[in-house]
């Protein structure tokens, strides 16, 4: 009766004990919510605004459910190593705060440091209200939330332009193994009847980083072994371009060869998701076939 008691007692301290670490945690994300409200607005506004940043909409919500699936793992540090962690919130805060008002620092970029001050905060938080344990045990999601980070604008640029670039090459790869006469011109191409110009809006930057996003989160649920996870997303970069180029040659030759009406309809300008959805075929088929060689060399080592 009385080790019964005792037990009863020890669970009962242990869940009125992560019932008050939960509503620190909580005090201090709204905290934080209150204190980054202006950089947090700022970055939605620009996530529904710009296509280079829609992805940062789904980091959040997918960090959140990574975090719960992974629920089972879910460890509390002991009173004394929280205690001994609770200097990192200040620590990290004053660190990153010290950088943006360096000489040296971009002012271009306040929001880009706002956020990654942000999300150390949150961070720090875990770690003082949970400790290392559970920092531990979900230190992929906690990773992951660095993307809710906005490149700076200069980053986005030089990433739009490389994907303009790539794509007309791989479009060009295209139309010549078609046997259709195309000349290119950096981002211009030419096929009879019709000049094909890659412009920014047609880089395709909302899809591709999507695309590199789903993947990370597919590598880390289905892979275990660490080259095949870094194979797997290294694959989604090419394959962003690859489905580009595929989009402007569908595009260019059922507009030639079928109904000019193609080049400026829906295809053209909401079709980028029909794309989306063939490269995350490719995307699983990889992945499927990864999973294969892992399964049957973790089977070898088992026999």
């Amino acid at each position: 009766m009385h080790s019964g008691t005792a037990v009863a007692q020890s669970a009962g301290a242990k869940l009125r004990s992560t019932r008050v670490r939960l509503f620190q945690f909580s005090v201090l994300v709204l905290a934080s919510i209150v204190l980054w409200w202006r950089p947090i607005s700022s970055t939605v506004q620009l996530a529904l605004a710009n296509d280079a940043y829609t992805h940062l909409l789904l980091i959040l919500p997918l960090a959140a459910a990574l975090m719960y699936f992974n629920r089972r793992s879910f460890q509390i540090g002991s009173k004394q190593n929280i205690a001994r962690a609770f200097w990192i919130i200040p620590a990290v805060a004053a660190a990153i705060r010290l950088a943006t008002w360096s000489p040296f620092a971009d002012t271009s970029n306040w929001l880009s440091q706002e956020i990654l001050l942000l999300v150390a905060f949150w961070i720090g938080s875990v770690i003082a209200c949970f400790g290392l344990p559970l920092l531990r045990s979900h230190l992929f999601a906690f990773c992951f939330l660095f993307l809710l980070v906005p490149l700076p604008e200069s980053a986005i640029d030089r990433l739009t332009e490389g994907l303009q670039d790539q794509s007309a090459v791989a479009s060009e790869l295209l139309f010549r193994a078609a046997r259709v006469p195309v000349t290119r011109d950096e981002v211009l191409l030419s096929i009879p009847a019709l000049d094909i110009e890659v412009a920014r809006e047609c880089s395709s930057i909302r899809s591709s980083t999507m695309l590199v996003v789903a993947t990370l989160v597919l590598a880390h649920l289905f892979l275990r072994s660490w080259w095949r996870q870094v194979l797997l997303v290294a694959i989604s970069i090419p394959l962003s371009v690859a489905k580009n180029a595929v989009r402007i040659f569908t595009i260019a030759e059922l507009g030639t060869r079928v109904d000019p009406a193609y080049l400026h309809g829906r295809l053209h300008h909401q079709g980028g998701v029909v794309f989306l959805a063939l490269a995350l075929f490719v995307d699983f088929l990889i992945l499927w076939l990864l999973k294969r060689t892992e399964a049957g060399r973790f089977a070898r080592a088992k026999s």
